[in-house]
């Protein structure tokens, strides 16, 4: 069942860290069946009731999955090994639209603004005790917020778009708690909800966002949150449209409890409108990120929400890391104020190159999704298949199985650095790729 390897320990502690090595180092691999609690108990000489409690940490941790008399197994998808796992090496030679990466080309030289934020620092050195949040970031944020109708609340700064929303999730949520969350997804999300003991309860999305069908019902059936991105969605490009915030903000009226994280990553490469859905319930959160304008090494996101989610979060925060680099936070403000990154120009840049490889797979009969961002999601029959052999015609892409939960298969295709010359040949070997497996024969 377990084939070479043996699970040890005689404390339930020590059999749960066991297993979770294994699940991390592949020896368990996504899906395998466990031991039943009496047989696993009998062959370590423990009593069942400690690998009960071992089996009970693994499923709060998000590691295995029990389904009655079928027993217990591992998780399809583990946060112990993480999606990141579930990728195609790229060989030399092969070209690479797989990696999720913003082009380079539009990213801003960041040397100056570093030099004249360290400048300042020099002048007037940082200390503990020093206010956490650069006061004119605080200002050209809230402005920028304000104009795109987020609702007014107090600012803390986070490391990130993920960082923000594991600090809410944390700030509210229990172990056991359900998270709604997009099927397609963001792989980090998908892992990171079941690694802070959650669950997570999957919700349709199409090109106008999640389906508000399935955020009512999942809501009726108990789900605590739900975390919705707001534009260029990972990985279908999906963007919350103004009819379907409408229909999105109606649902969680009904629902009033229910703690509404928006992340808004894409904002500084897109060029849909903002319709933000903060404020429909009594604790929310929004996040918006600077990495993929600014560059994914600028590990810096605003944070907005009610007073009481945000100063958790400030709470904790204060009790861990302390801030985000002040130097960081005025590198950005000098960024802003220099205009390094012109939205416009960035966005119709992805937009023609996304328009540019939907429209030439729709040529040859292929659907392909992608609104907004630097994405393009394909569904396909068989994901498996389909990657092979893109791989074997020199392209590289990301399997599906990366963001899905129960979503049907597909590929994700970034566009970001994908050239006008290029988009026909990635079409034909797309096709070509979803098509059946030409015949062979055997002498």
């Amino acid at each position: 069942m377990l084939g070479e390897y043996r699970i040890s320990g005689s404390r339930a502690a020590e059999i749960s860290a066991s297993i979770e090595r294994a699940v991390g180092s592949g020896e368990l691999s996504p899906g395998q069946l466990l031991p039943p609690m009496r047989e696993l108990a009998e062959r370590l000489g423990v009593n069942p009731n400690t690998v009960a409690a071992a089996y009970r940490t693994l499923r709060e941790r998000g590691v295995i999955e029990t389904a009655g008399r079928r027993g217990s197994r591992v998780r399809a998808a583990p946060p112990t090994t993480g999606r990141d796992h579930i990728r195609v090496d790229v060989p030399d030679g092969v070209r690479d639209v797989a990696n999720g990466n913003p082009d380079p080309a539009l990213l801003p030289p960041l040397a100056g603004a570093f030099a004249a934020a360290a400048a300042e620092g020099d002048r007037a050195p940082v200390l503990y005790g020093a206010d956490p949040l650069e006061p004119e970031l605080a200002r050209t944020a809230r402005a920028g917020l304000d104009a795109d109708g987020v609702p007014d609340g107090p600012l803390a700064v986070v490391s990130g778009a993920l960082d923000g929303v594991e600090r809410v999730l944390a700030a509210h949520l229990k172990p056991g708690d359900a998270v709604a969350v997009e099927d397609p997804g963001w792989g980090r999300t998908l892992d990171l909800v079941p690694a802070l003991g959650l669950r997570t309860v999957p919700v349709r999305v199409d090109d106008e966002g999640p389906v508000a069908d399935d955020v009512r019902r999942v809501l009726e059936s108990g789900a605590r949150a739900l975390i919705v991105t707001d534009r260029a969605q990972n990985p279908t490009g999906a963007a919350v449209s103004a009819g379907r915030a409408c229909a999105l903000r109606s649902v969680l009226r009904e629902h009033p409890e229910t703690l509404l994280i928006e992340d808004d990553h894409g904002h500084g490469i897109v060029d849909v409108p903002l319709h933000s859905l903060a404020g429909a319930t009594r604790h929310w959160a929004f996040v918006r990120s600077a990495a993929k304008a600014y560059g994914p090494d600028l590990r810096l996101a605003l944070l907005t929400g009610d007073a009481v989610t945000v100063d958790r979060v400030r709470g904790r925060q204060r009790l861990a890391p302390g801030w985000v680099s002040l130097l960081m936070q005025r590198a950005l403000v000098r960024l802003w104020a220099d205009g390094a990154v012109d939205t416009g120009a960035v966005a119709a840049a992805y937009g023609r190159r996304r328009d540019a490889l939907i429209g030439a797979l729709g040529r040859r009969g292929v659907v392909a999704h992608g609104r907004s961002g630097m994405n393009v999601w394909v569904p396909v029959p068989d994901e498996t298949g389909a990657v092979a052999r893109l791989l074997h015609a020199g392209w590289a892409v990301a399997p599906g199985a990366r963001f899905r939960l129960s979503a049907p298969p597909g590929i994700r295709v970034t566009v970001s650095t994908l050239t006008e010359n290029e988009t026909e040949p990635l079409a034909d070997a797309i096709a070509s790729a979803l098509g059946p497996a030409p015949a062979r024969s055997y002498v």
